[in-house]
């Protein structure tokens, strides 16, 4: 049998076909079918060598209806033994093509498998042909059979030689294409270790971050596939892929990575003063001895003396009350700027109540970061970005490090650090932004707040939502697929 035009323009598509496959079930699936289809056979099974063995990956009978393993998934049966009288084996060892006119009058070979099979099932197996599969550095990834070449009037058949260059071909660009998808799949689990082992020692680095950046992870995560539901119902036009989840999970964890260079005094700080009350209380100690000098110099009456004591244990239990407030009111930041105005004036010697930075800090309105403090903690996101575009992503995922580097942007321009506003941020940008928040408001292991109920939380990202900073929908999946949970 002579190939025709028609023959090697199909040659061309298979090997196009092949060449654009991106998952292996895929590929191998292809490669079974171009291998039946190039020879006109019947029957095929496709071998994988794993742990020195044949394991059984892909089987195909059409007469009989069979079809097994094009998706994935596992094929029962026992693998078989690198034996030389199995001719699956023997092709594999010997990296050459056989080609059996009939398993029935064939030597050299066991075939009493097949042969088994048959009388089971009534089918009959006869001609064969046997390639393995061997990529570009020569090694041995699999073996394919075909079974039962078939003429135009559906008769069996041998296998013509000439396919057989044909099919090995197209089983070595199998090959190599399977090589490289295991290739891409080792180094996308290297990148995904390797950012496994950034994000431990960013969220281990303070015990008050243990989890963050994976939690963002999984609600992003989780997000993004409710967002893939809607979409295959017809009820949303985003869809989210796998691929697409895939790195949008990996900005996640990567999205604090610039806190690596924040300070612990700032990123531990637990309440407004830590361990300045200290020396605090140091002091209005040593403003006690005095107050008691000055009684026994008569500078004091007993009377005198006893509501100055009182009056410093009074300021020093407010200020310790300060330390840990949440909010500071205007009645409670009046009397901070009082104390603050106040010090001690002896023979020679001035003592203010509190230092300028002790001011500051206890003059914080909301949480205990100063000002100072807090554009420290922003910086974290220029770092992100900094610290990101040093590492070589592959050209898919060099986006996440814009993504990760904008998650504290908001829709209205209020976020930070470029005040970027919502024409400029994309949907991943968003969704971290959602996520992110979620986070910081139910986490309990923040050292300067309580954690927020699920449902608190929600309703105040639907706030931000009414203020024009986070995307409504998107605030509306999380709480569908966190109720769904």
């Amino acid at each position: 049998m002579k190939l025709t035009k028609k023959d090697f323009k199909q040659v061309l598509d298979i090997g196009i076909e092949l060449s654009t496959a991106k998952d292996s079930d895929l590929l191998l699936s292809r490669m079974i079918h171009a291998g039946m289809s190039i020879t006109r056979c019947d029957a095929g099974t496709l071998y994988l060598y794993e742990k020195d063995k044949l394991h059984f990956r892909v089987m195909i009978t059409k007469s009989m209806g069979v079809c097994r393993g094009e998706n994935g998934e596992k094929i029962d049966l026992p693998p078989v033994a690198m034996s030389e009288t199995n001719v699956c084996a023997c092709a594999a060892l010997h990296r050459e093509s056989i080609n059996i006119a009939d398993v029935y009058h064939s030597d050299g070979f066991d075939f009493s498998g097949p042969k088994r099979y048959d009388s089971m099932t009534g089918y009959l197996t006869k001609s064969m042909l046997v390639v393995p599969l061997l990529n570009n550095e020569d090694e041995l990834l699999g073996v394919l059979q075909l079974i039962n070449a078939l003429d135009e009037e559906g008769n069996i058949v041998s296998f013509d030689p000439e396919y057989e260059t044909i099919v090995q071909t197209l089983g070595s660009m199998a090959a190599i294409k399977l090589s490289n998808l295991a290739y891409l799949k080792a180094m996308k689990l290297q990148q995904y270790s390797f950012v496994e082992a950034m994000t431990t020692a960013i969220d281990e680095r303070t015990p008050y971050n243990g989890a963050h950046s994976r939690k963002v992870a999984e609600y992003a995560g989780l997000l993004a596939e409710y967002m893939e539901k809607q979409h295959q119902k017809g009820e949303e036009e985003d869809s989210f892929p796998e691929e697409r989840k895939e790195k949008l999970v990996l900005a996640a964890l990567l999205h604090d990575i610039g806190k690596m260079i924040v300070p612990l005094s700032v990123m531990n700080r637990s309440t407004r003063l830590e361990q300045e009350l200290g020396r605090i209380r140091d002091r209005f100690q040593l403003l006690h001895a005095y107050c008691k000098i000055d009684r026994l110099t008569g500078k004091y009456t007993e009377e005198e003396y006893q509501v100055a004591q009182a009056l410093l244990d009074e300021e020093l239990a407010f200020i310790e009350s300060v330390d840990g407030m949440g909010f500071l009111n205007d009645e409670a930041f009046a009397r901070v700027q009082e104390i603050a105005g106040k010090k001690y004036v002896g023979e020679g010697i001035e003592i203010p109540y509190l230092t300028e930075e002790e001011i500051t800090r206890l003059s914080v309105r909301k949480g205990t970061l100063t000002t100072e403090d807090r554009i420290q903690m922003e910086n974290h996101v220029v770092m992100t970005e900094k610290i990101l575009s040093r590492v070589r992503f592959n050209k898919p995922d060099a986006i996440v490090v814009k993504w990760a580097a904008e998650h504290h942007e908001l829709l209205d321009g209020s976020g930070y650090p470029r005040h970027l506003a919502a024409e400029d941020l994309c949907l991943e940008t968003r969704i971290l932004t959602v996520a992110d928040v979620y986070d910081a408001l139910t986490a309990s292991d923040r050292p300067y707040k309580k954690p927020i109920p699920m449902d608190r939380a929600l309703d105040i990202l639907r706030s931000m939502v009414k203020e024009g900073k986070l995307e409504g929908r998107l605030v509306e999946y999380l709480a569908a697929a966190l109720h769904e949970e």
